[in-house]
């Protein structure tokens, strides 16, 4: 402290003039009174960090103005330095028995007034670095979220933070002094503080010292709330303290409430979608394994991205024995995609068992597609027709990969593009493009696939490929060729997911 605020009291308007001039001149800021009624009075309103005081005044004496002084400074400490021509001891015991916390005896010695100011500084300086500490420390106890509660052995509440008050509702006034036991339920309030004397007695505390449990507390207006609470110890002036840290966890509670009953709706939900999801599983699986699939000319495979493919395939014989193959890819996958192409099916084997050729087929399909699906749904279509009696057939291919005519040792003799539009774009009357008709030797066989066998990749990113396919069937028998395509496939893969459906068909053409 560079500078003291300084209540000078005398009766003498001389001394106090020389005092007053004495202690500006020292730096220091000084306020006048001239008996003891003033000086307690200025003292309320000024505030002064120290005292000078007369003892022989009128309206009240030194001794009864340091003494109603002093019980005005109970937070902070303001020294008193007694001023008085009286040098006898029982004056000197006297005045420190009223509080005085110096006595200097008139004439004033000013060199020794002065050392007595300096002293005085110092321990004023302490004081208010000590304060300021504690302002800060309460500052930070004070911003802490959760509620700080310092009780003594028995329980008794010594200092709270203002968090206690708001998570409590209880003031800091009405909780200091009182028993812990006024923030909890009834139930648990009993008793509380023998527990706590018994924990202390029997040195029991490290058992929940540094531990967090969980709680029910208690609030002013009446309500509980949940919370957790971890408990401290320091021991001040050989008395310990317990240091409980309390935090109201009512916003986790409901938190973990309402993902406890979001974990339950969505398993509910996946419970419901999992039975829906299998029913439509066996009505595709019924609609899709059709008697045809089973004709000993045929080897075929579906493999989907997802629980359904969008993929299908689908073989019949007319009444008059002709003999058609159907491999159709829906855009996308999944169950979106499976029930995309469930027209096609219904449609395919209504027509070829009325003998119907593939163009009519294909027109057929086309309009109906084109009228039931949204604008950005269609469907690539390979349909082929393969006369055994004759070896002529018809095959149209509109967008899937284009199909492929092996000869008896597995080599590529006919390669059929995909030249038309895929069906469901436009109506069957700009759809235009005639099927191709092609014929064969003995022991060929006809190859149609989706576009998610030529585009399987490898860990390296590498597609299967029309390369990967004809390098699977060449120099390969008729009987083998079917499984060397999904072996090579496998191998190629190496356990990478398929990112669409898969479909293969193999078909005896004689």
């Amino acid at each position: 402290m560079t500078k003291m605020k300084v209540l000078a009291v005398d009766d003498n308007r001389t001394n106090l003039h020389i005092l007053q001039i004495f202690l500006k001149k020292l730096g220091h800021d000084v306020i006048l009174a001239e008996n003891g009624e003033e000086a307690v009075r200025k003292f309320e309103t000024e505030l002064p960090d120290l005292v000078l005081l007369d003892i022989m005044m009128p309206v009240m004496d030194g001794f009864e103005a340091a003494r109603r002084i002093k019980a005005m400074t109970r937070d902070r400490w303001t020294p008193v330095i007694f001023l008085s021509a009286l040098n006898r001891d029982e004056n000197l015991v006297e005045g420190l028995d009223a509080g005085a916390d110096d006595y200097l005896t008139k004439p004033i010695n000013f060199v020794v007034l002065e050392a007595k100011l300096r002293s005085m500084q110092r321990s004023l300086a302490m004081q208010q670095a000590a304060i300021d500490s504690l302002r800060r420390v309460q500052a930070i106890s004070d911003n802490v979220l959760d509620a700080i509660v310092t009780t003594d052995e028995q329980g008794i509440i010594v200092s709270v933070n203002d968090s206690t008050e708001r998570i409590f509702g209880w003031s800091s006034s009405e909780l200091i002094g009182q028993s812990i036991g006024m923030l909890m339920p009834p139930d648990t309030r009993e008793g509380h503080a023998e527990r706590v004397a018994a924990y202390c007695r029997e040195d029991r505390a490290s058992r929940v010292v540094g531990q967090e449990r969980e709680v029910v507390a208690a609030h002013k207006d009446g309500h509980y709330f949940p919370a957790t609470i971890a408990i401290s110890q320091v021991v001040l002036d050989s008395q310990r303290m317990l240091i409980g840290v309390v935090r109201d966890i009512t916003e986790r509670k409901q938190t973990e409430r309402q993902l406890r009953d979001n974990a339950r709706q969505l398993q509910n939900y996946y419970d419901q979608t999992q039975t829906e999801q299998q029913l439509a599983l066996r009505l595709m699986e019924k609609q899709l394994h059709r008697v045809g699939l089973q004709d000993p000319r045929l080897r075929y495979r579906v493999i989907p991205a997802e629980h359904f493919s969008g993929d299908i395939v689908a073989a019949a014989r007319s009444t008059d024995g002709r003999f058609y193959v159907l491999l159709a890819d829906a855009t996308g996958h999944g169950l979106a995609a499976a029930i995309s192409v469930l027209p096609v099916l219904a449609l395919f084997y209504r027509m070829t068992k009325r003998n119907r050729s593939v163009q009519e087929i294909v027109s057929e399909l086309n309009q109906q597609l084109k009228e039931s699906m949204p604008v950005g749904r269609f469907v690539a279509v390979t349909l082929a027709s393969p006369d055994e009696a004759s070896r002529r057939g018809e095959i149209w291919v509109g967008g899937t990969p284009e199909a492929f005519l092996l000869d008896a040792r597995g080599r590529v003799t006919t390669t059929f593009p995909s030249t038309n539009l895929p069906l469901g774009i436009v109506s069957s009357t700009e759809l235009g493009g005639a099927p191709q008709a092609f014929t064969w030797d003995a022991e060929s066989q006809l190859v149609l696939c989706s576009d998610g066998l030529l585009e399987a990749t490898n860990p390296g990113a590498e597609q299967f490929g029309k390369i990967g396919l004809i390098a699977a069937v060449a120099d390969t028998s008729p009987r083998e060729r079917f499984e060397r395509i999904l072996t090579a496939l496998e191998t190629h893969q190496k356990n990478c997911p398929a990112s669409d459906d898969v479909s293969l068909m193999l078909i005896d053409c004689a």
